[in-house]
């Protein structure tokens, strides 16, 4: 099955199925060169993806996770680059998880101001979340994704038996950002979820493909109406909604230095998020006990160790933070968006507090 995403910088389809990277040498014909841009775990699946592509390829390996999206990283990528002569009429590929395709994006839109980009996302978070949306970037110390550009692939390539062999705990982090979707946008999500959450977690069934599928419609159709996420206001909320959750969450794996997943990560910010609503929106509580319930299920973590004053510098460093004031993507009902600029305080603190309580 294929999600068309109508980006303003050109449409593109998003292929999810088993076996999708056997398209990866149609979207590369005509290139004089390709190269893969990978974690060195993935070195034999790049040199596989290569194998009968009929061009000239050079293959990157890149640190796993986090350690990828840095300047050094960059850098790198670049030199490689230059030293196989690559042109504008050449294709990168960004094979792996959401941190190496964020990575391999921003190396194609910065390489002579932008060469050809299909990504191939190997994780759950790869495909619903990072592969999908033109977002791409680094990570500096002061926090993620301060550096980067939008940037849209040619295509993305979401093999889902690449998934097979993913431990259940890394499935559940890509899950998280689905059951965002849901939240947002798209509540047959949330009953798919209610419905077995188990099966959820089996990559090769029917229900989890769904999922995925549902998830990126989400995005695509978010995507298409606001791609450089300009277009909040209110209640008329664009592609800022892709936030909820992500302004605590993202503090949070800053605090970790990275040692947790995202989906954890945001899996908090999301159970917090829903008890901000639930105050300063009058969000009903059994949508925040659904969150609970949904996310702690798939074994997801609703709380933090750190304290709220630890945390509240790094949530001002957020991009949709307007000098140190918040701005926080809330809910008021399941598919209900909106904004909330410059919330209390002191509720926001309260509502941390209940969580570690």
């Amino acid at each position: 099955m294929s999600v068309r995403v109508e980006s303003a910088l050109g449409p593109y389809d998003v292929h999810i199925e088993p076996g999708a990277l056997s398209r990866l040498p149609g979207l590369v014909a005509g290139a004089s060169r390709v190269a893969v841009i990978h974690p060195a775990a993935l070195a034999r699946l790049a040199s596989a993806a290569v194998a009968d592509l009929g061009v000239p390829a050079t293959l990157i390996p890149v640190p796993d996770a986090e350690a990828a999206k840095t300047p050094a990283v960059l850098t790198h990528c670049w030199e490689a680059l230059a030293e196989a002569g690559f042109t504008r009429n050449d294709v990168v590929v960004g094979l792996g998880g959401g941190t190496a395709t964020d990575l391999s994006g921003f190396v194609a839109a910065s390489w002579l101001r932008g060469v050809a980009y299909v990504s191939v996302p190997t994780s759950v978070l790869g495909m619903v979340d990072a592969a999908v949306g033109g977002k791409t970037g680094i990570n500096l110390a002061a926090g993620k994704n301060l550096v980067g550009a939008f940037y849209e692939p040619r295509a993305v390539l979401c093999d889902l038996a690449l998934l097979d062999s993913l431990p259940a705990a890394e499935v559940a982090s890509g899950l998280a950002e689905v059951i965002k979707c849901g939240f947002i946008a798209d509540p047959a999500i949330l009953d798919l979820a209610t419905t077995d959450l188990a099966d959820c977690l089996d990559v090769t069934g029917d229900r989890f493909a769904e999922l995925v599928t549902r998830a990126v419609q989400v995005k695509a159709t978010v995507v298409a109406a606001d791609l450089t996420e300009r277009t909040s206001s209110g209640d008329r909320v664009g592609r800022e909604a892709l936030n909820y959750g992500h302004t605590l969450g993202h503090a949070v794996e800053k605090h970790a230095g990275f040692t947790w997943r995202h989906g954890q990560a945001i899996s908090v910010g999301m159970a917090w998020m829903a008890r901000v609503s639930k105050e300063l929106l009058g969000l009903d509580g059994d949508v925040v006990a659904l969150h609970d319930e949904l996310l702690g299920g798939l074994g997801l973590p609703l709380r933090y160790p750190a304290a709220y004053r630890e945390l509240r510098p790094i949530m001002s460093l957020d991009k949709k933070a307007r000098g140190d004031a918040l701005r926080l993507v809330g809910l008021r009902g399941v598919g209900e968006v909106t904004i909330l600029a410059e919330p209390d305080e002191t509720v926001l603190a309260d509502c941390y507090a209940a969580l570690r309580g």
